[in-house]
């Protein structure tokens, strides 16, 4: 009996596989060779100015009869040179951390107007004004800040002290003209204002659509949308617009050393005139400093740069355990 056989066809050749770009390609080396020497440029630009102050501040310590973290008082040309940077570091900090409690909501709620409230016509002009206030220059500010800004604070001076005294933060207890810590805050908070503004808007703009039509779909209101579509996908976006003001209101000079009344003496008192704050203190100081007292300013910087890494590496960690608000898995 013969055996049936059928007849199976071949098996088909397998594809032939992509042809994969080339990574060699001249292009690509150019490319790649400049952008890891920028990154490399980059790493040895921050090396070199953190060597210098490290070198000339060391010079500075080694000269120095007092605790340069606790001393109170700045003269490095006496015959025994004494100086110490608690005042300004208080006075850098306070400055700044009153600066971000004032620009920081206001910031967001306009960014948040101009994102989502305001009609297209009013939004745009309105974000050209914002963006336009980034523009304007740090004496001008701080011209307007000690002819304007000055006089008008007196009676919300006298408020504070009067409702708020009990605080003893807002209590004053000498009498001066407003060039105190907290005007200082109030005008830095101006300056870093359009910066906040203009980054966290722009992030609150780039919200999926998808995620705000679904939030209205469930009945939710424009509110609810905000609470729970918008602001925490722009968190991370809004903390990196907080650093970049707070950047600039750390190392602010000009505008600082136009309004604040410097002195040596530390007070919480955040509404009596005095204070400093290292850029100020670098500004006032500088020309007038001999050798030593260059070195010791120099080292004033060094804190400050010191300080300002330690806001943004904080900023990073901060960024980095909610990089689920920032939009990169939408």
């Amino acid at each position: 009996m013969a055996s049936l056989t059928t007849n199976t066809p071949p098996p088909p050749a397998p594809a032939p596989a992509p042809r994969r770009a080339s990574t060699g390609r001249a292009g690509d080396r150019v490319f790649l060779g400049l952008s890891r020497g920028s990154g490399i440029l980059l790493l040895a630009l921050m090396a070199s100015i953190a060597l210098f102050l490290s070198v000339r501040a060391a010079i500075a310590l080694s000269k120095d009869e007092g605790n340069f973290l606790t001393t109170f008082d700045w003269n490095p040309a006496a015959e025994k040179p004494v100086f110490g940077i608690a005042v300004l570091l208080f006075g850098t900090v306070v400055s700044s951390v009153v600066a971000m409690a004032i620009a920081v909501p206001i910031a967001v709620g306009i960014a948040l107007f101009i994102s989502h409230y305001a009609p297209r016509k009013l939004a745009a002009p309105l974000g050209y004004v914002v963006d336009l206030l980034a523009a304007i220059p740090s004496i001008v500010y701080g011209i307007w800040g000690a002819l304007f800004l000055v006089p008008y604070l007196e009676g919300l001076n006298s408020w504070l002290d009067e409702y708020l005294g009990w605080t003893y933060v807002f209590e004053k207890t000498e009498v001066g003209v407003a060039r105190s810590l907290f005007t200082v805050g109030i005008l830095l908070a101006i300056m870093i204002l359009p910066i906040v503004t203009s980054v966290s808007r722009e992030v609150f703009l780039q919200v999926p659509r998808m995620n705000e039509e679904a939030a209205l779909a469930l009945g939710a209101t424009r509110w609810e949308v905000i609470r729970m579509s918008v602001l925490p996908f722009g968190r991370s976006g809004v903390i990196s617009a907080s650093m970049l003001g707070l950047g600039r209101a750390l190392g602010e000079t000009m505008a600082v050393a136009t309004v604040l009344s410097p002195s040596y003496l530390l007070s919480a008192h955040i509404l009596n005139p005095g204070g400093g704050t290292f850029a100020q203190n670098i500004a006032a100081k500088f020309d007038e400093a001999n050798e030593l007292g260059r070195d010791a300013l120099i080292a004033s910087g060094l804190v400050l740069f010191i300080l300002t890494l330690l806001v943004n590496g904080a900023a990073r960690l901060i960024i980095a355990r909610r990089k689920e608000y920032s939009g990169a898995n939408a």
